[in-house]
Formats: structure tokens, C-alpha cells, sequence
């Protein structure tokens, strides 16, 4: 795959004024960590990777938002990340609205060297970690960016889903976090788009 996609060249071209400099600021900035990310088009929107995908980013009519994938494993010392139970927006950052929305070029370099050290562990990291940790009940699964952006583009799918149930909301995270392939994830997400969008759960179905 190659380092630069001209797919998201015509993807910054077509935004807003306000956006371009936050989303070319963005591709820089990952660009000049590692050599070996490289950038693609997913769910028609910008994604980098890096051994699988690493962060991705988007724009809409008034906000940008860049998130980081597995965020929760990073080491956050400044408090600048944003999870699924606290953002009022996709990804780690909320609403970023101009450059300086976004933490320093420095914490964001840090954050995207975690990553990649992350994904460079590999399964060893992820197998020790599992060992370590004692087990829980289950908790709320993070809501993955490319789910979040999706709900932005709905916003009655993305009331209907704010106000689920804890348990409401992971039937409809599972069933899409657990599709073998893109193209059968895509379908899902936008069956439960349409779904949400009529205020419907995921088994409303049976009920």
C-alpha cells in the first residue's frame, strides 16, 4: 500500500475552508512519525495504518474529529484523550473545530509512537495483558471511530443510540465489531443506521 492515497488528496479538496488545514495538518503530522504508515479510504474516510489500522479522521459540515484505534491502551499523562463514555463526538479529541482544538504536535507525535510500539508488540502484549488484568464483569465496549463517524452522519440514529441502555448498545457494537469482513460490516452498520434512525434495538425483532 502506498504512503500517500490521492483519494484523500480529493477528499481534503472537497471540505470546508475551516476543515483543510486541521485534516492536512493531521496527515502530516502521522507522515512524519514513521515512513511505514501508510493511508486509505475506509467507510469514505481518511484511515492510517500501520500493521493494521492505527488512527483515522474526518470531516464534517462543522467539526473535524481524529481518533486513535485501541485508544484506551495509550498512556495519556496530560489527560487529552477522550473515550466512548465522554466525547460528545467521534474520536479522542471532540469537536475540532481549528488547529489549535488539537493538543500539541509533541503529545500527538507521543500518542502515534505508542501506537505503532503497540502494534509492533503484537498478540505477546496483548496475551500478557490479559494474564495481568483480573476479570471483570463485562463492561461497555468502546465505540470504534468508524462506527462513531457513521452515527455523526445520522442524527436520529445517533439520539436513538445516546439514550440506549448500556445492553442495548452492545448488542448492536457486538454484532458490528464482530463481522468477518468489511463489506459485511458496512452492510450492518448501515442496517443499524436505518434501525436507530426508527428507534429500534437491535433485537426489536423478537421483542
Amino acid at each position: 500500500m502506498e504512503q500517500y492515497d490521492p483519494r484523500i488528496d480529493e477528499y481534503i479538496g472537497k471540505k470546508a475552508a475551516f476543515a483543510q488545514p486541521i485534516l492536512k495538518h493531521l496527515r502530516q503530522l502521522m507522515h512524519s512519525v514513521s515512513p511505514q504508515i501508510t493511508e486509505t479510504i475506509k467507510w469514505g474516510h481518511p484511515f492510517f495504518e500501520y500493521k493494521g489500522i492505527l488512527a483515522n479522521m474526518a470531516a464534517f459540515k462543522e467539526h473535524c474529529v481524529f481518533g486513535f484505534w485501541g485508544s484506551t491502551a495509550l498512556n495519556d499523562p496530560n489527560g487529552v484523550l477522550k473515550h466512548a463514555d465522554e466525547r460528545d463526538a467521534a474520536g479522542n479529541f471532540g469537536r475540532i473545530t481549528k488547529v489549535s482544538d488539537l493538543p500539541d504536535d509533541a503529545i500527538l507525535k507521543d500518542f502515534i509512537l505508542q501506537a505503532i510500539k503497540i502494534k509492533d508488540a503484537g498478540p505477546e502484549q496483548k496475551s500478557e495483558k490479559k494474564a495481568v488484568v483480573p476479570k471483570a464483569p463485562k463492561a461497555p465496549i468502546e465505540v470504534p471511530d468508524y462506527f462513531a463517524a457513521a452515527l455523526e452522519t445520522k442524527p436520529k440514529a445517533l439520539a436513538t443510540f445516546q439514550n440506549f441502555s448500556p445492553s442495548n448498545k452492545r448488542e448492536y457494537l457486538e454484532w458490528i465489531v464482530e463481522a468477518k469482513t468489511e463489506a459485511t460490516r458496512q452492510k450492518r452498520i448501515e442496517t443499524a443506521l436505518e434501525w436507530m434512525s426508527e428507534g429500534k434495538s437491535r433485537n426489536w425483532k423478537y421483542k
